[in-house]
This record gives C-alpha cells, sequence and structure tokens, in this order.
C-alpha cells in the first residue's frame, strides 16, 4: 500500500523543496543586465554618430541591427542562455531577448530538417507576439481610416 501524506506533511515537503530567491538580489541583477545591454545599445548610438556622420534614425536602425545580430551569435554559441540565466528578465525584455527567442528554437530543432524542424519551430515563441503586432496594428489602421473619413 503506497503511503499518502496529510495535508499539513505535504505542504512542509513543498516549503522544503521549493527554492528559496533573494527578491532584492534578483531585481538588481535583471537591473545590471538591462542596463548594460542599453548602455551598450546607447555607446553603439554614439559612435555612429560620431565617428560615421549618420541621422540618428539610421544610428538607431544600425543599433538594433547589431544588438540582434549578436543576439542571435550569443545565442547560436550557448552563451546567452548563460546571460538570461543570471540577469533574468533584464536580459529577455529587450530586443535582445526578443532575437534570442526567435533563434533559439531555430538552433535546437534544426535537426529535424528545414520544414518540419526549423520551419515550424522558430514561430514558437515569436508568433504571437508577430501575429499580435500586426493584427494590433491593422486594427489601428482601420480606427485611423475611419476618424479620417469621418472627420473629414
Amino acid at each position: 500500500m503506497k503511503y499518502e501524506p496529510n495535508q499539513q506533511e505535504y505542504e512542509e515537503y513543498v516549503e522544503e523543496i521549493t527554492p528559496k530567491h533573494n527578491l532584492l538580489v534578483n531585481c538588481s541583477k535583471a537591473f545590471f543586465t538591462g542596463g548594460s545591454i542599453c548602455l551598450f545599445g546607447e555607446i553603439l548610438k554614439q559612435i555612429c554618430l560620431k565617428y560615421f556622420k549618420l541621422e540618428t534614425k539610421d544610428a538607431l536602425i544600425v543599433v538594433i541591427l547589431i544588438l540582434v545580430f549578436l543576439s542571435v551569435m550569443l545565442t547560436g554559441f550557448n552563451l546567452y542562455g548563460k546571460i538570461t540565466k543570471f540577469g533574468g528578465a533584464g536580459a529577455l525584455v529587450p530586443i535582445t531577448g526578443f532575437a534570442n527567442s526567435v533563434a533559439s528554437p531555430t538552433i535546437e530543432y534544426q535537426k529535424e530538417g528545414q520544414v518540419f524542424g526549423i520551419g515550424v519551430k522558430i514561430f514558437s515563441i515569436a508568433g504571437p507576439v508577430i501575429l499580435y503586432g500586426i493584427f494590433s496594428s491593422f486594427v489601428v489602421g482601420v480606427i485611423y481610416y475611419l476618424m479620417e473619413v469621418i472627420g473629414g
């Protein structure tokens, strides 16, 4: 016969095996990691403005491309996971985290082939975000168009 613990024993067991987290330390790590990514982006922007004489709009595009490229490269070398393990949301919230979420399934499922591996799994995380972005921009566009037509 299998032993069934009572409610109090079960709660004590759960309390015992549940990892303890320090909120202040986790928030500090996330702040440091996200801030470092943003600081790096700002340094890249200033370099583009000063040395390459780009306009602000163009410098921002270059910075985004560089950050996404570096994120995908770090994901490919299995380093971005270590950064996110340390920094938590600080590494997942910026655009680098989104690039990581698209690149990770691509790398993980490439052995299953181009169509059923990469093609199916590449949008497992990013797909809903892209779909929501496209749908919400469509809705806003329709509202804007109706306001222009009605407002005259």
